[in-house]
């Protein structure tokens, strides 16, 4: 039996308990896939980081959710790299790459002396898909009623490194009474069954926001809802760059409010860029170290 030291960050806030929690493994060279798989199963977060070495990049970094592995995944990353720098493992280093299985991507560091440190992070190019499936199972999997889903703006999947089904909700009651059957996901999401739901909407609690969200996991993943979700926040930017707001400048800067409903409540920002008529998307959040403890494989 091994003990693995496990660092529990908040990211999203500066807060303690406030934000998304992950765990961020820092010895984990001599981890094997199924180690990695154990030990996030036992940490139970919705994802646990294991940052590596690697040979195209700064860094690799390896994401596991209870139930499996993650292309990507934005708040993991967030204390991954908070984690690093705060442990002097970055040096000087404010611009650098980090492999993941979405790609090689960019991440850039910026200390404020009084407001702490803030990361962003380059995500993967956005995508739609097509969603086929009926609303109204879909808004009875969400424990809503079918008119509370928005029609005037499409329902589609969207992937900025991890593909969710982007729901838009016309008024912000209804994340009140949103129970999700997770469970019953793959059955309405037949185009790609193992995405998760990221229902959001353009009321806000915070007046300086621009859209509000709730992240259900998938049920594959072995949790049921994400408090604060960097990827899906990230491909909301895209979607509004692209469905919303049309017209908007570029960089187009966003605030994405989520975990309200959860008591954990954080904050990303996103930047949309457009270059060439592409959209470049990156996140923006800091991370608060909470505790750290040991689990036994």
């Amino acid at each position: 039996m091994r003990t693995i030291k496990v660092y529990h960050y908040d990211a999203f806030s500066h807060i303690p308990n406030m934000g998304n929690p992950a765990g961020v493994v820092l010895d984990g060279e001599t981890l094997s896939d199924v180690d990695m798989q154990k030990i996030a199963e036992k940490v139970g977060f919705n994802e646990t980081a294991f940052p590596l070495k690697s040979e195209i990049a700064d860094l690799k970094i390896r994401f596991f959710t209870p139930g499996h592995e993650m292309n990507l995944c934005g708040h993991a990353t967030m204390a991954t790299l908070y984690a690093l720098k705060t442990k002097g493992l970055l040096g000087d280093q404010t611009d650098l790459t980090i492999e993941t299985k979405a790609g090689v991507l960019s991440i850039r560091l910026d200390s404020h002396l009084y407001k702490g440190i803030y990361i962003t992070m380059q995500q993967a190019p956005p995508q739609f898909q097509e969603f086929n499936g009926s609303l109204e199972q879909l808004a009875s999997v969400m424990g809503i009623q079918e008119e509370d889903i928005e029609t005037n703006l499409p329902t589609l999947y969207g992937s900025t490194g991890i593909w969710t089904l982007l729901v838009p909700i016309k008024n912000l009651s209804a994340f009140k009474a949103m129970k999700p059957n997770n469970k019953y996901f793959p059955e309405v999401l037949k185009e790609m069954p193992k995405a998760s739901v990221h229902p959001f909407c353009l009321e806000t609690y915070d007046v300086y926001s621009h859209m509000h969200a709730r992240h259900f996991s998938s049920p594959f993943s072995g949790t049921m809802e994400d408090p604060v979700t960097g990827t899906a926040s990230g491909v909301m930017g895209a979607y509004y760059a692209k469905y919303i707001n049309k017209e908007a400048d570029s960089p187009l800067n966003l605030l994405i409010e989520q975990g309200h409903e959860m008591g954990r409540d954080g904050r990303i920002h996103v930047t949309v860029t457009t270059s060439n008529g592409q959209n470049e998307i990156a996140i923006t959040g800091t991370a608060v170290l909470v505790k750290d403890f040991e689990v036994f494989i």
